[in-house]
């Protein structure tokens, strides 16, 4: 932006050159010199001046015409440009759970790159733990038992789950009363799930179809496979619309699964602080979170 111009856009503003100088923290004189160096750069008179008033000439009133809104739009991207550097901004990656990463991670990510364009995102999805500081990662949202607690552990909230199966297979199979009527029934759960910890009981007993997937489980139980116990934020819809139904409403996964937001411990980029406020404050009015 050229000095001397934005100078006489805002001398023009301010009315007078005295209140240019004051808004540039110029002398009047300073003022004088440099608009007069410019009506010599530009070969026409700006500016009639007189001790008490400053009119326009009609060159300078269509150069002011022409200028003004250049000046005021370069500004303005100065302006914006600035609050980007000082936001987030740069590489940040992240790693998440295969089902809750396209749930409940995706549909936010969106608004996120909206408020901070300058932030360069990588998200990977995967159910193997990952090495923060081997791999590079950013952010790891995981789900798992208690973390240990310190600046680099972010506990969003805990992760209930709860036992469900599907009315076709509960008008089948009939609805168990108790936990220790679930010996009769058919449990579906990944590898690794088995036995359920869950408030006062524990279950065990093997899934009546061996999978290492997570999303083939909420499949087979909303086909009437069997029971099983998932993630309110995974089946919250089909419970709503009545495709799948809870029992046993007084027995939950255990309270000590959480859904964390794990970073290095030497301290979190603004990147990193940014996206952990937008994902709380997004999933903070999910109904899976009451």
């Amino acid at each position: 932006m050229d000095p001397d111009i934005a100078l006489f856009v805002d001398v023009i503003r301010a009315g007078s050159l005295a209140g240019g100088a004051r808004e540039w923290r110029l002398s009047p004189a300073m003022v004088s010199k440099r608009m007069a160096r410019l009506e010599t750069r530009l070969g026409v008179r700006l500016l009639h001046r007189t001790t008490r008033r400053l009119n326009l000439t009609e060159a300078g009133a269509r150069f002011h015409e022409e200028v003004a809104p250049m000046v005021a739009g370069l500004r303005a991207a100065e302006a914006r440009v600035s609050r980007i550097a000082a936001g987030p901004s740069g590489p940040l990656r992240v790693t998440a759970p295969t089902s809750f990463g396209r749930l409940c991670v995706a549909p936010h990510l969106p608004a996120f790159l909206d408020r901070h364009p300058a932030v360069q995102l990588q998200i990977d999805l995967t159910d193997h733990l990952v090495d923060l500081a081997v791999e590079r990662v950013d952010l790891a949202i995981r789900i798992g038992a208690a973390q240990v607690a310190g600046p680099g552990a972010h506990r969003f909230a805990t992760n209930r789950r709860v036992l469900c199966a599907s009315p076709d297979y509960l008008a089948r199979a009939g609805v168990p009363k108790t936990i220790a009527a679930l010996s009769d029934h058919r449990l579906i759960a990944a590898a690794g799930q088995l036995p359920w910890r869950l408030t006062g009981a524990t279950v065990s007993g093997e899934s009546c179809v061996a999978t290492n997937s997570s999303e083939l489980v909420r499949e087979l139980a909303l086909g009437g496979a069997g029971i099983a116990l998932r993630s309110l934020w995974d089946v919250d819809d089909a419970l709503t619309d009545g495709r799948l139904v809870r029992i046993l409403p007084d027995h939950e996964g255990s309270a000590t699964i959480g859904i964390w937001g794990l970073h290095a411990p030497a301290g979190a980029p603004a990147a990193v602080k940014a996206l952990i406020a937008h994902l709380g404050q997004c999933w903070s009015g999910a109904s899976w979170m009451t």
